[in-house]
């Protein structure tokens, strides 16, 4: 065998020695689920209750809690109001989403009109990616004991998912209403709010919805 033969062999010969040996001690980072975190969310706590039971039901396409408690439809009217802002650091994290939930979430007074809804839906289509698909339910209802949400008002559970579902049934509106969050005995803490066993239902009900 010619010497540079010889040497051209052996020099690659020891590359792939190296190479062999190194190829043990590579650690290979999954790629990512590019459907996490792709859906955004607008609420209240209701909606919080959800999203918390969500992510503990192992769900990652929409994103987790972020602090909405309180924030009821009129939090949302505004396309620049607090609310907002907070929904939009969400996407600075995460991105602008490909599908939104807006929960119809009231207080007794004033509750909410239509014309608000349909504001609601669209600002949130200006805050996520073109052509997001929305999704709209309203309050969790409360089958067992239907007046029970004091913040609401006796009525005011039911009037918001009227709204969602009229939303819903809005061809120029172009939304979701994909049905009733529920909420029975055993599952409510303060007549209003999941408890623990509560928000793991709403969260299997939102897996059950959108995955």
């Amino acid at each position: 065998m010619p010497v540079l033969t010889f040497f051209t062999t052996l020099a690659a010969f020891a590359s792939l020695t190296t190479l062999t040996a190194a190829l043990p001690s590579l650690t290979l980072t999954p790629r990512q689920n590019t459907t996490q975190h792709t859906m955004g969310f607008i609420g209240c706590s209701m909606a919080e209750n959800v999203a918390q039971g969500y992510v503990a039901s192992s769900g990652t396409h929409m994103w987790g809690p972020y602090g909405t408690s309180g924030m009821v439809v009129q939090s949302w009217t505004d396309p620049n109001s607090a609310s907002w802002q907070l929904f939009d650091k969400q996407v600075a994290q995460f991105g602008k989403p490909t599908e939104v939930w807006v929960q119809i979430c009231i207080f007794q007074n004033p509750g909410a009109t239509y014309e608000e809804v349909k504001q609601l839906i669209t600002n949130a289509r200006a805050h996520a990616a073109e052509g997001a698909k929305i999704w709209v339910t309203g309050q969790p209802l409360y089958p067992d004991n239907p007046g029970s949400c004091f913040l609401a008002g006796a009525d005011g559970p039911q009037l918001t998912v009227d709204l969602a579902k009229q939303a819903g049934a809005d061809g120029e509106l172009g939304v979701v209403y994909p049905g009733d969050f529920v909420l029975k005995t055993g599952e409510v803490q303060d007549g209003c709010h999941a408890n623990a066993q509560g928000q793991a239902s709403l969260g299997k009900q939102a897996i059950a919805f959108w995955g």
